[in-house]
């Protein structure tokens, strides 16, 4: 059970760094629109993080009320919504970065 929890834990993670990095090499190529070169937009991937966030909250109350025994997989979820968090974060960061670069741009 648990190595099934990390297996899926790994595979949204990946797809989640795939976004991550098709946003950053858009950011990175000074494109606008990085919703147009085939990433999600970021609207899009704030709607998911807060999907996982949501769902570990709903697995850690139901094991808090003793509604579930699966505390590893409620762990397991908050972890993962916890490192979505992280990635968005650093995602945006790098999409701030890249602005800040093309204001400080003189044509």
């Amino acid at each position: 059970m648990e190595n099934q929890g990390l297996a899926v834990l790994g595979r949204e993670l990946q797809g989640l760094q795939q976004d991550a990095e098709r946003i950053s090499a858009a950011a990175d190529m000074g494109m606008a629109g990085a919703a147009g070169a085939g990433a999600p937009g970021f609207e899009q991937m704030l709607r998911r993080v807060d999907a996982q966030d949501q769902q570990a909250q709903t697995r850690m109350e139901a094991v808090e009320r003793g509604e579930s025994d699966d505390l590893v997989g409620a762990m397991l979820s908050s972890q993962q919504a916890n490192l979505s968090f992280q990635m968005l974060l650093q995602v945006r960061n790098k999409v701030m970065g890249a602005v800040d670069d093309l204001i400080k741009l003189q044509f």
